[in-house]
């Protein structure tokens, strides 16, 4: 169950970026670090919204506040946030899904060269 929580680094980063906090214009979000935790839980689970587990509440009222955080620009935010000061922990680059033409595995070819044809003259 750990891998579907953020660490609390994680969440440091990322907080002070979210609607709903103490001092912020609005209402006061209950716990968005649990909001957001389910949002992680549902990508990474593979699970449809309905189908989260009960501790993150109810599934239709996570996905319509995971709908509204795009309109008003959060998720943008936390996004360009993250990058700007990205760790590269999870970068890496996996040959296995690059996918290449069939023909360019074959060594150069040789200019002048052809085949015979399968047509005798």
């Amino acid at each position: 169950m750990r891998r579907y929580v953020l660490r609390d680094d994680q969440w440091d980063r990322i907080r002070d970026l979210l609607p709903g906090r103490l001092g912020s214009v609005g209402v006061t979000a209950r716990d968005n670090r649990l909001f957001v935790e389910a949002v992680v839980y549902r990508y990474r689970a593979g699970v449809a919204w309905r189908d989260l587990p009960e501790r993150f509440g109810d599934g239709v009222k996570v996905q319509r506040r995971f709908s509204r955080w795009p309109q008003s620009g959060v998720w943008e935010r936390g996004f360009r946030h993250l990058c700007a000061d990205a760790d590269n922990e999870y970068a890496m680059i996996d040959s296995t899904i690059v996918r290449a033409h069939q023909h360019s595995a074959g060594a150069q070819k040789k200019l002048g060269q052809t085949k015979p044809s399968a047509v005798s003259s």
